[in-house]
């Protein structure tokens, strides 16, 4: 069933730049406002220049508005987003979370089969996660468009 609104977030390891260097979205979580995103692919085009940049430019106000860290995740491995955050400038804006086996986005059911992209993807998305809970949820209604996920739409 896929996570709603009011929902906890599922406790699930990603990883962060190496396979040993895990991050829980869950407990990271706890006694904060965070903002999670979802994307398809590293590198790919909508993902490069419209989507990760939008929450990178957006970081700082999106700080001083409440909220603690910023997550990007995607089914790719971290060595790949490690490489686009860096390539992006993402460091101390936006974490860049893999999900290799797309374990987290299977718990939140936000999975896609992408066949050109190599199989199974996650559909974009952005969440609002207060305390653990999901106070927002937008999901792209396409499963890979570019409206309702952007930051523009995020409200903290």
């Amino acid at each position: 069933m896929v996570i709603a609104v009011g929902d906890n977030l599922p406790s699930v390891d990603l990883f962060e730049n190496t396979p040993t260097e895990k991050v829980n979205l869950a407990d990271a979580a706890r006694s904060k406002k965070i903002i999670v995103f979802g994307v398809p692919g590293a590198f790919t085009p909508g993902c490069s220049k419209t989507h990760l940049p939008g929450y990178i430019q957006k970081a700082n106000y999106l700080k001083s508005q409440g909220v603690s860290e910023i997550f990007c995740v995607s089914v790719n491995d971290p060595f790949v987003m490690a490489a686009w955050g860096k390539e992006h400038n993402a460091t101390g804006k936006v974490r860049m979370l893999a999900d290799p086996k797309a374990e987290f986005t299977d718990a939140i059911d936000l999975g896609i089969d992408l066949q050109p992209l190599g199989g199974k993807r996650s559909k974009r998305y952005s969440m609002v996660i207060e305390n653990g809970k999901i106070k927002e949820l937008n999901v792209e209604p396409d499963n890979t468009g570019l409206s309702c996920s952007l930051v523009a739409h995020i409200k903290v």
